[in-house]
């Protein structure tokens, strides 16, 4: 399945002016890749959560569309105004299509329990990339908002523990359809 960003046209523009940009490093890269490939499963399994999920994770994944399409933006405009050349992905890795897959071919509460759980997985691996760039990053911009974006990261995770606490079960709460 193929994930398109609507910022795929800004990521062209930023890789046409690879002749005069400077070239970044291979962590830079890296970094780069597994903050955009982090949002697009974020995107995408919050969506899959809207239409399956329980109130309290139609909730989580609304608050995951929110954020993470605004991490992409920013992420953008840093790579577009330092016009960087940077490849950035517009698909899920075949790591992570994996798990939206299987995530796609849940259920009910077998739902419930493995979209908790990914997420629990998913932002404790953000959090561990963003740290990591965020303390020995060699981009000053992409390390200050690295260092910026991890507060919120870590109220995602704390919000995801939650949700695996309640076991996927529907609980009530406000109507967030």
């Amino acid at each position: 399945m193929l994930f398109t960003s609507p910022g795929l046209i800004h990521s062209v523009a930023a890789q046409s002016n690879a002749a005069t940009a400077p070239a970044i490093s291979a962590a830079t890269q890296q970094f780069i890749t597994n903050v955009a490939i982090s949002d697009l499963f974020e995107i995408a399994s919050a969506r899959l959560a809207l239409a399956r999920g329980t109130e309290p994770q139609k909730t989580f994944a609304n608050q995951m569309i929110a954020d993470h399409g605004k991490t992409s933006s920013e992420l953008r405009k840093i790579i577009v105004v330092r016009s960087m050349n940077v490849d950035l992905p517009s698909q899920l890795d075949t790591a992570h299509q994996a798990k939206y897959d299987q995530l796609n071919d849940a259920r009910g509460d077998d739902f419930g329990a493995l979209y908790a759980t990914q997420q629990v997985a998913a932002h404790k691996e953000a959090i561990a990339n963003y740290d990591r760039y965020a303390k020995g990053g060699d981009v000053p911009e992409l390390r200050d908002w690295a260092a910026k974006t991890l507060p919120q990261l870590s109220q995602h995770l704390e919000m995801a523990q939650k949700l695996t606490q309640q076991g996927g079960a529907p609980t009530t709460g406000r109507s967030s359809n």
